[in-house]
């Protein structure tokens, strides 16, 4: 009857196999390391590096634990393992020193960072620890406040670039087009030519509410922004600064940043595992914006000493470096939906992209009239420009357009990188930032795992004591979830905060309840008269559907908290949900194992080992007999003593040789033979 077949042992075993693989890495700690990654665009971090880094450490007498490439789809870095935090803060020096020629300037970024101590065969494996959150790993805290008058005025730029390009088609003369505050004026000779061109210029830049006034030397046409549209372009703003934001610290090898909107107009960033409030900064500096431009033909080589001629502007940094640029932006990076390596008609590596509509408009009238003249694409970051590269136009271009010319596959695949990440649609301002150092985080870490250490303690005592063996079984069964719950977590590489610890402990709790549940259900058995292997049997099959209904309610609100929640909430809804799954596999699946295990062998079992089974005086119980063919049958027996039936010395069972039968009343007595 309680008898698991062979292969629900061994899913059993595998379980708990895999639980403790994963779960292991947790248990080896972090130690200090430093973290070699690009710091400008055209930098990259290869295995050269890494030798630079193994020499300077070498030259230096600097032991390192581990020396490690990572690289990754995004981002690639040179990780170095320490013993100390002196040798970390001795090395970080050291090879800052050997990479960056000069120090204003970096060329690479060198971070102090913290490094699983895994070995290295369980990295192997991909068994890797849980991500520490801010709040248990330390790390940097930064709030950024977007510049919403700055997007305005990026929009507004970009839509007084599309006013110029219809006016120039329609063939209506200007006199100029500029940008006052937050609107687009442009001067027109007379009112006749000002009612023509707003008419153009409604149909043509629909983003602005176009009107004309008179003017000292004419007429103007002003184009502004309605509150409907400023609130789209402030949110706009707001959006593509956090993807941008999460691509660049994405690049730079941050293990699980967490970047998310607070407000209208903020964005919160956290980089655990970052110890470098300066080398933090400049990560975030490395939000960079992207531009297009028209290149002087007759400065593509200047000297870097001769006079800028005016309309242009001159780059010293880059590929193709020293050169000329016009002022003029032809599109941004915000316009680039998708860009990606690829081969052009002869097979040779080059750069596809994609613009969206406005975009393409304007570069399709640009190419137009310069065919045959250079274009550059220019990467800005940290107020200077650096370019990227310097194209010739060979035909008039549009929404899809090719750049060839690329050394490499993999330059191509660089510069597809650097286009897709974009740019940042407004500038911003730090205006707060935080530091948690190690020290703190080691803290919470010892106190979240005190909190659920002793509530462990507390339900086992109190498990054992009250329900014996079958309290140990679920003990048992509950050190199963929580092994395997913390396994998924390092599976799934999820991120572990205060709440996650609050979500563990909570989780125990909740199992502990499932064993509660079977063993109450297998006592109330046992009141009925119910036999040992019956009580079991029945014991868990009654209480599965309760614990089934009782487990998929919580799971629904875990699910809400996880589908509308964020930050914190959202990291307790996933070690909720998680905990929940895992706890209905132990609680019911191995802790029924286990009892199958112990007492599914013994053929006379007469009792359990779960408690003190109370029987209230007067109850009735039924008695289950297993037939011989697996049937039950039941019959009452009348257990209180006090109304249990006096039984006269003659009575005897209907099993005896003899039996008497009652004499009625009244009946006349028969005589007796008297000597």
């Amino acid at each position: 009857m309680n008898r698991y077949p062979l292969w629900k042992y061994l899913v059993m075993l595998v379980a708990l196999a895999i639980g403790l693989l994963y779960t292991l890495p947790n248990f080896f700690g972090e130690a200090p390391a430093i973290q070699v990654s690009s710091g400008k665009a055209t930098a990259k971090v290869d295995t050269s590096v890494m030798q630079k880094v193994e020499d300077a450490l070498s030259a230096a007498q600097i032991h390192s634990n581990d020396i490690t490439f990572d690289n990754s789809s995004t981002s690639a870095s040179v990780r170095v393992r320490l013993a100390t935090t002196d040798e970390q803060l001795h090395a970080r020096d050291v090879v800052s020193k050997a990479l960056n020629a000069d120090p204003n300037d970096p060329t690479f970024v060198v971070a102090l960072n913290l490094q699983s101590k895994s070995p290295k065969w369980l990295t192997a494996m991909h068994a890797l620890p849980m991500y520490l959150g801010l709040d248990l790993r330390g790390g940097v805290h930064f709030l950024l406040e977007v510049d919403m008058n700055g997007a305005i005025a990026k929009r507004l730029d970009a839509d007084a670039t599309d006013a110029r390009n219809a006016l120039r088609d329609k063939e209506i003369r200007d006199g100029g087009v500029n940008r006052e505050g937050q609107s687009v004026v442009i001067d027109f000779a007379d009112t006749a030519t000002a009612d023509t061109a707003r008419g153009v210029l409604t149909d043509r830049v629909t983003e602005l509410q176009w009107a004309t006034r008179p003017a000292a030397s004419g007429a103007q046409v002003v184009g502004t922004f309605s509150p409907a549209a400023i609130k789209t372009v402030q949110d706009n703003a707001l959006k593509q600064n956090m993807s941008t934001l999460h691509n660049r610290v994405n690049e730079l090898g941050v293990a699980e940043p967490v970047i998310q909107q607070q407000g209208p107009e903020r964005i919160v960033v956290e980089l655990p595992g970052v110890q470098d409030t300066a080398k933090a900064k400049s990560i975030i500096g490395r939000t960079a914006t992207l531009e297009a431009r028209l290149a002087d033909p007759n400065g593509l080589h200047p000297s870097p000493t001769d006079p800028v001629p005016p309309g242009d502007q001159l780059f010293t940094q880059g590929n193709s470096a020293p050169v000329l640029l016009r002022k003029q932006v032809i599109f941004t990076g915000d316009q680039i939906t998708d860009a990606g390596a690829t081969f052009d008609e002869h097979q040779r590596p080059a750069v596809k992209i994609r613009l969206n509509s406005a975009g393409g408009r304007i570069l399709r009238d640009v190419s137009r009239d310069n065919i045959g003249k250079p274009m550059a694409i220019v990467l800005f970051e940290r107020g200077s420009g650096e370019v990227l590269t310097v194209a010739t136009i060979q035909s008039e271009l549009g929404e899809n357009f090719q750049i060839t010319g690329a050394a490499s596959t993999e330059a191509a695949n660089d510069l597809a990188l650097l286009l897709r990440a974009g740019s940042l649609a407004a500038p911003m301002n730090i205006i707060e930032e935080r530091t948690i150092g190690p020290s703190l985080g080691a803290d919470n870490i010892r106190k979240g795992f005190d909190s659920v250490q002793y509530g462990f303690a507390a339900i086992t005592i109190f498990m054992v004591a009250y329900y014996l063996l079958f309290g140990a079984f679920s003990v048992i069964a509950l050190s199963v979830n929580l092994l395997l719950l913390v396994a998924t977590l390092s599976m799934l590489q999820a991120t572990l905060t205060l709440p996650g610890i609050a979500a563990i402990a909570l989780a125990l709790g909740m199992a502990i309840d499932s064993n509660v549940l079977i063993n109450e259900r297998i006592r109330e058995e046992l009141r009925r008269g119910a036999a040992p292997q019956t009580a079991i049997s029945e014991g868990f099959r009654h209480a599965w559907g309760t614990i089934l209904d009782s487990n998929v309610t919580t799971l629904i609100a875990g699910l809400a908290l996880l589908a509308f929640g964020s930050g914190p909430v959202r990291g307790f809804a996933i070690v909720h949900c998680i905990g929940i799954l895992t706890s209905m596999f132990s609680a019911v699946f191995f802790s029924r194992g286990l009892v199958n295990f112990w007492y599914g062998g013994k053929k006379r079992l007469k009792s359990l080992a779960i408690g003190q089974v109370w029987r209230p005086g007067g109850a009735t119980a039924s008695i289950d007999l297993v037939d011989d063919d697996g049937g039950t049958e039941v019959a009452d027996e009348v257990v209180d003593a006090a109304n249990r039936p006096v039984r006269t010395p003659a009575a005897k069972s209907a099993t005896g040789a003899k039996a008497t039968t009652a004499k009625p009343v009244g009946a006349k007595r028969a005589p007796t033979a008297k000597r």
